[in-house]
């Protein structure tokens, strides 16, 4: 038998085929059906479809929750690649096929949906191996892949080589990429010669990093927020999986998938891509432990950057003519008590934990025409509006984009640039955004006006105070208060929606945009907190723990976004907005300016071809300029349609997109009483409740933990590595502020204030002060409240040992008649006679231990007695262990004065077994 022999015979083995379902064994049949139509193709064999120069329309995508491909194996042959996918456990396997046979401008990818085992596998190769003269040949094995991308010969696979876990949600990981590799598509390949365009495209390719601040879960959608992902299982629990969120956004979020361009050739392929490819994120994410009276609380922290109109700060500004706008970045706050793992409750729960909430914000370029020249080398360069738009068209697509993502609510938009300065430069955006803002609210509908704030953040950071914070506290209540917070509950009724979102820019979104969302950030972990019911007031003090440690994430988030957008950590941190140690973060100010002025004046113009180049908005063809020869890119990220219907300049919204989630789910789900049950589940979702989420094998990683200090969570960042530096009589709260002052207490006064647009979930005045009637806990209090507990537990210990010491050791059976209490009183020992009689135990309890002779009939009554299992007790030499625990015993109901019971008790009287029944 030869290789194309031995493939076909393995593509049509029926036993090796195992359907996930019904409806896809239809699909097959259906497929096959579909084949025998007129056309001169062989039916024994699935002809594969071809990825050429001019794209065939991408097939309907599936995706498998039988088992999850976390581990592949990439094998090689003279005219073949085989990708052998297993899950963690190794136990079960699939193989993706593609033809090195074609022309190397053509892909060609077959994937038959056959699952095999392991012993099952290992024939499938060795069959191969005997199969080809050459043999097979074993070439790299990876975490993951990413896609196919093709330069100006043949095509490349991207690997994932090594990757590393930096969060855990519901139980689902989010890994890091730390390494990749490209494997060449082609049975004679050549390394390009150097100089050639090829190697000059790979050596701009790699330019761009994919080890640095990409990430992907392989069970959790890391392009969706937390209540999308939910809210779309809830939908799927009632049957209505119809209802889109965010509407018109079924599956992954496109804007958010950075390999969205090396998945392209692979779609028209098979319809199983995303079971083998990873959809993979550009921002960052980081997760910190909260410990609280042995409770933890894990905050992580996302920021997902958009991969349209994408690039470097001076080469990037403004919007395109699609509405996406630069440095486009969706940062969310997830804060779970770790009280269970998963979504779910115990006892057949279906995505119902109320322990989940998140909150989300938003940033990006003001949405107008506007560039700034970098070629004079000045750290300021002017800035230039290019296109006057009198409608601000893609100002009305960028907002028209944020309604429909963020569930139709109203859009706050924080604008913290520059209101007065000698020389016109950022003044010029603020007269022509506030402009746009005005056009646009007069069409849209009352309660859909979005809500415009300016404020020039830098004129307040030079003023003595903390003038800075305080308005941006007032804000921050006001605005979590306005678009609310993610809450899930056991049903839609219960669960609380975010409507709307919170838009923050500056001039590059950065450094004043940071710190905004940062206190924004902190006001809303104080309402999620309140939540879920940790604690009472949603004002979390400056300087306390839970503070510190969400301000070391977003002082980190703040450093990736700008390395990412800029070329150089945050200029100003938060420790200069709040005027803290203001010699030492001047002078960390100034070098992180110069390296900033280094990067966008010589390193700014690589790393945009590389992100072009990546994200496919270049693609090379002959007899074109190629990527280093273009003067500007703007044609690369503008595309003009002059036919087709364009959009009014009126309504410009599209109605579905303004409309409110939460009135959507009362009207479709609440009103229609068509709130989830368990029967309903059982109904529609396949699997529950017995196997339907894979969070279980994901987060118990078989074959993967050796050590405890190799787990992620025990090396997690955590408020404990506050509590060594703190002093004996310090209090150990996380919520308490390490340095006293007023400065907390005016804030908290400051928002309260019902100007300020906040609810009323703070303290009253005169509740809000609890030194004045209670002193706080210390250190050594705390030992004494310990010591005075311990020595509690110690006394109610020798209490409880005292009565069991008065019961005989192995004398009175279990089941007690008139024969068996003689037995038992010959048996006694005068001494323990003495003993027994001077107990008495009927202050608390309806029986007593006064005389030799125990009444024990109402503890007998109605006993389960388990007769295989006392046999088996004793007979210890004829013991075999059961491979089904379940099936190991069995219980019958016997009554006391069953022959049955006397029989057991003779039994174990006789063999003097001891037994400790409690």
């Amino acid at each position: 038998m030869d290789q194309e022999q031995f493939i076909n015979t393995i593509r049509n083995d029926q036993p090796y085929t195992t359907y996930n379902n019904q409806e896809q064994q239809q699909q097959q049949e259906q497929g096959q059906h579909n084949e025998q139509q007129p056309q001169s193709q062989p039916q024994s064999q699935p002809q594969p479809q071809l990825q050429t120069e001019h794209p065939i329309e991408p097939i309907k995508q599936r995706k498998t929750t039988k088992f999850i491909l976390s581990k592949y194996t990439i094998y090689e042959m003279k005219d073949r690649m085989y990708i052998v996918g297993s899950n963690k456990r190794e136990s079960m396997f699939r193989i993706l096929e593609i033809d090195l046979t074609v022309p190397q401008s053509e892909l060609n990818v077959l994937e038959d949906n056959v699952f095999f085992t392991r012993n099952e596998i290992m024939n499938v190769l060795s069959g191969l191996e005997e199969a080809s003269p050459e043999g097979l040949h074993k070439r790299l094995t990876g975490y993951g892949l990413l896609g196919f991308i093709r330069f100006t010969s043949c095509y490349y696979l991207v690997v994932i080589t090594k990757c590393s876990q930096v969060a855990v949600i519901g139980g689902h990981f989010v890994s890091h990429i730390d390494g990749t590799e490209l494997i060449p598509i082609s049975n004679n390949y050549k390394k390009p010669d150097k100089g050639s365009v090829e190697a000059r495209l790979m050596q701009t390719f790699q330019n761009l990093d994919l080890s640095k601040t990409f990430y992907f879960s392989y069970t959790y959608d890391v392009t969706n927020t937390l209540q999308v992902n939910l809210l779309r299982e809830k939908f799927k629990a009632v049957g209505r999986s119809d209802i889109v969120v965010p509407c018109g956004i079924p599956d992954y979020n496109e804007m958010f998938v950075w390999n969205n361009n090396l998945l392209k050739p692979i779609l028209s392929c098979i319809d199983s891509v995303y079971d083998w490819f990873q959809c993979i994120i550009h921002g960052f994410i980081d997760q910190v432990n909260v410990c609280l009276m042995g409770k933890n609380i894990y905050i992580t922290l996302l920021a997902r950057r958009s991969h349209h109109f994408a690039g470097a700060r001076f080469l990037k500004r403004g919007v395109n003519t699609e509405g996406f706008v630069a440095n486009e970045v969706e940062t969310e706050q997830i804060v779970a008590d770790m009280v269970l793992t998963p979504f779910h409750k115990p006892g057949n729960g279906y995505f119902d934990s109320d322990r989940y909430t998140s909150f989300v914000q938003h940033r990006g370029s003001i949405p107008l025409y506007w560039t700034q020249e970098v070629s004079n080398l000045t750290a300021k360069p002017p800035i230039e509006i290019n296109v006057v738009d009198p409608f601000f068209s893609p100002a009305a697509l960028h907002f028209d984009k944020l309604f429909q993502r963020y569930g139709g609510g109203v859009i706050q938009i924080l604008n913290l640039i520059k209101t007065k300065e000698k020389k016109p430069r950022e003044v010029k955006l603020l007269k022509e955004f506030e402009q746009c803002i005005n056009y646009l609210n007069r069409f849209l509908p009352k309660e859909k006006k979005m809500e415009y704030t300016s404020w020039d953040m830098s004129r307040v950071s030079k003023q003595d105070g903390q003038g800075v914070i305080e308005f941006l506290e007032i804000y921050a209540a006001g605005s979590v208060q306005k678009t609310g917070i993610f809450h899930n509950g056991s049903d839609f009724k219960s669960t609380k929606i975010q409507e709307g979102i919170c838009r923050s820019n500056c001039i590059d979104c950065l450094d004043r945009t940071n710190a905004a969302q940062f206190v924004i950030g902190k006001r809303a972990l104080g309402v999620q907190l309140k939540e879920l019911g940790i604690i009472d007031n949603s004002y979390l003090e400056y300087d306390s723990d839970i503070v510190n440690i969400l301000t070391e994430l977003f002082h980190d988030l703040g450093d990736t976004i700008a390395l990412q957008y800029g070329g150089s950590h945050l200029v100003n941190t938060m420790e200069t907005y709040r005027k803290i140690n203001q010699w030492s973060s001047h002078s960390r100010d100034m070098i992180e300016s110069i390296k900033r002025f280094y990067s966008n004046s010589f390193v700014d113009a690589q790393r945009q071809d590389a992100t072009n180049l990546f994200l496919g908005n270049y693609v090379w063809k002959k007899g074109y300029p190629s990527l280093w020869e273009m003067n500007t890119d703007f044609y690369l990220h503008n595309e003009y349609i002059q036919d087709g219907l364009k959009r009014s300049y009126t309504h410009w919204w599209n109605n579905y997109h303004i409309r409110s989630i939460r009135q959507l789910i009362y009207d479709r789900i609440i009103l229609q009483n068509n709130d989830i049950t368990f029967n309903k589940t059982v109904k529609y979702v396949r699997g529950f409740p017995e196997a339907f989420d894979n969070y279980w094998n994901e987060y118990y990683r078989p074959r993967c933990i050796t050590w405890i200090s190799d787990l992620f969570v025990f090396n997690m960042n955590s408020t404990r590595r506050y509590r060594s530096a703190t002093k004996n009589n310090e209090d150990l709260s996380p919520f308490s502020s390490r340095k006293q002052s007023g400065f907390n207490k005016k804030l908290r006064e400051k928002t309260q204030d019902p100007t300020c647009g906040s609810d009323r979930i703070y303290l009253k005045k005169e509740e809000m002060s609890l030194d004045s009637g209670f002193r706080k806990l210390g250190y050594l209090d705390e030992i004494q409240l310990s010591q005075q507990y311990l020595g509690t537990i110690q006394l109610t210990k020798d209490k409880i040992e005292g009565i069991l010491a008065s019961y005989t050791k192995n004398e009175i059976p279990i089941f007690c008649n008139d024969s068996l209490d003689e037995d038992a009183n010959n048996i006694l020992t005068d001494q323990r006679k003495k003993e027994v009689e001077s107990v008495n135990v009927t202050e608390n309890n309806d029986y007593s231990l006064n005389n030799d002779e125990m009444d024990i009939e109402h503890f007998c009554k109605d006993v389960s007695v388990d007769l295989d299992f006392y046999r088996k007790a004793f007979d210890v030499s004829n013991y075999r262990p059961t491979d089904d625990y379940e099936g190991s015993t069995k219980l019958y109901p016997h009554d006391v004065a069953a022959i049955e019971s006397t029989e057991v008790s003779n039994f174990m009287m006789n063999n003097r077994y001891e037994f400790t029944f409690l």
